[in-house]
This record gives structure tokens, C-alpha cells and sequence, in this order.
């Protein structure tokens, strides 16, 4: 039996409605679970980018989120003065969302990173052992080819020997840029400088073209670029120095050593004996 036109568009209207339905209702079910699963891949990134986490060591969910709330301590600072910001929960904090919202953030100054904005306020991880801090993981992002690297580089309580980097999203090319996932280039990090030992204030650290060359500068401050991927590496090694400037966790970590910095002990007053 020949079906009139006004019959075809009415039947292909309600089949796109009962799919949007679908596939809308699969979203907004599924969405809860998606955003739990972020949250979880960032704690094990956390943990492992720390040291807390050990090589080969497989953790079920609860496990991962267990020792992340048991041995990583969360805050959210000001970038601009290295303060802890006043009033933000770091739960309901979203460092990725605020730096997209101009009310929490503001234009990015002139930078090789590719960063257009920067937020107000950022998230720091640190570990604690004996109630001292061990190791401080802060988050990291940037341009590389295709995409914006979004990981973490954990330091060391001196606040300039590199512990580890780890990347938790990106699109760059598998194989390529891709390689900065793979655990043998992440290997060159650990013992690292981020600064000289002058100078804590202008960040040193280089992802090179090659190979770093065995001098002083080279096993001190250089990381081993990645083969057919130079845009990317020269990515790493630009947003890498941003957050480790005076625009990002450079006021931050200067607070921090400061504090931790012995007390000289006072002179009596009086100067004589």
C-alpha cells in the first residue's frame, strides 16, 4: 500500500524523537558515572605521579580513592599571590571549568604555552610523611600539536628536583606526540632540576631536540625530545616552564619555601657580652 508523503515525514519525525529520547536519556544516565570515572582517573594520576602509587601496582576503584583521601592533601591557592584561596572547597572546585569562566579567570599574559586564560585559582596536591610535606604535585596544561595536554608534575619537597609528569588528557598522535604517555620518556624526569640552584625563580627545565648531551647543563636541566614529535615535545617544555613562572605556581612555591625555610635564630638586642 503507497504511503502519502505527509505519512513518510510524520513516521521519520517520530523515529528521530524515540532516538533522541534515547540517546538524550543515555547521556544524562550515563553522565553521573562518566564524571566519577574522571575523578578516579585524576587520583590515580595523583598517586602515581607522587610516587605514592607503586610500579605495576593495580588498585580497584575504592582502593584508588582510599589512599588518595588517606595520604594526598588537597587546596585551592590563589595563583597570583601563592595564598590558599579563602572559601572555595576543593570538591566543588573545577580548575578546568573556571579558567574557561571569565568570572574566575582572567587573560592569559603573552606565552609559548598556548595559554589564553589562566584561572584565578588553581589546585595543589601535596604528600605528607611525618606531617612534613614530601612531595607537591601541581596541575599542568598547555598546547602541544593537536590538543591542550592537560597532566601534572609532581616535585620534590625542595620544590625544584622533578619527582615525575604524567599527562590524563590529550589528542595528540599516537606513536608521536602520543609518546609522552609512554613510561620510558617519563623515566628521564625523575632527579631532574626544574631551576638552578641560583636561581628558584626562572624555571630551567627543557624538553630538547635529540638527546640531552652528558654536560653539566644536560643532566642537570635537559629531558630527551621525542622522535618525529618536536611540536609537541617544544609544547611540554614551554607549558611546563609556564606553571613553574611568576603567572603560574611560581608565587606559591616561593610561599613554601619560604615557610620551610629554617628560622635564623635572633641576636641579643643589646649586641654586647
Amino acid at each position: 500500500m503507497q504511503r502519502s508523503n505527509k505519512y513518510t515525514i510524520l513516521f521519520a519525525a517520530a523515529v528521530c524523537l524515540v532516538c533522541a529520547i534515547f540517546v538524550s536519556s543515555a547521556a544524562v544516565a550515563l553522565k553521573p558515572l562518566q564524571e566519577a570515572n574522571k575523578i578516579l582517573d585524576v587520583q590515580k594520576k595523583v598517586l602515581d605521579v607522587s610516587g605514592v602509587l607503586g610500579e605495576g601496582e593495580s588498585l580497584t576503584p575504592e582502593e584508588i580513592t582510599a589512599r588518595f583521601e588517606e595520604l594526598i592533601e588537597g587546596q585551592v591557592i590563589e595563583l597570583a599571590s601563592g595564598a590558599v584561596a579563602e572559601g572555595i572547597d576543593i570538591v566543588d572546585f573545577d580548575q578546568k571549568k573556571a579558567t574557561k569562566d571569565p568570572a574566575q579567570s582572567s587573560e592569559a599574559p603573552s606565552n609559548k604555552a598556548g595559554l589564553l586564560r589562566i584561572p584565578t585559582n588553581a589546585t595543589v596536591y601535596t604528600v605528607r610523611e611525618n606531617g612534613a610535606v614530601k612531595t607537591i604535585v601541581l596541575p599542568i596544561s598547555g598546547k602541544g600539536l593537536w590538543s591542550t595536554l592537560y597532566g601534572f608534575l609532581a616535585l620534590e619537597a625542595d620544590t625544584s628536583t622533578i619527582k615525575g609528569i604524567t599527562f590524563y588528557e590529550h589528542g595528540e598522535t599516537p606513536g608521536l606526540g602520543g609518546e609522552i604517555d609512554n613510561p620510558i620518556w617519563k623515566a628521564k624526569w625523575p632527579g631532574k632540576q626544574a631551576f638552578g640552584a641560583d636561581d628558584l625563580t626562572t624555571p630551567r627545565i627543557t624538553v630538547i631536540k635529540g638527546m640531552a648531551r652528558d654536560t653539566e647543563e644536560g643532566r642537570t636541566h635537559h629531558i630527551d625530545g621525542l622522535a618525529g614529535a618536536t611540536i609537541t615535545a617544544r609544547g611540554v617544555s614551554d607549558l611546563v616552564q609556564f606553571w613553574l613562572g611568576d603567572h603560574g605556581f611560581g608565587p606559591y612555591l616561593s610561599n613554601f619555601r619560604e615557610a620551610a625555610a629554617p628560622q635564623q635564630p635572633q641576636g641579643d638586642e643589646g649586641g654586647g657580652s
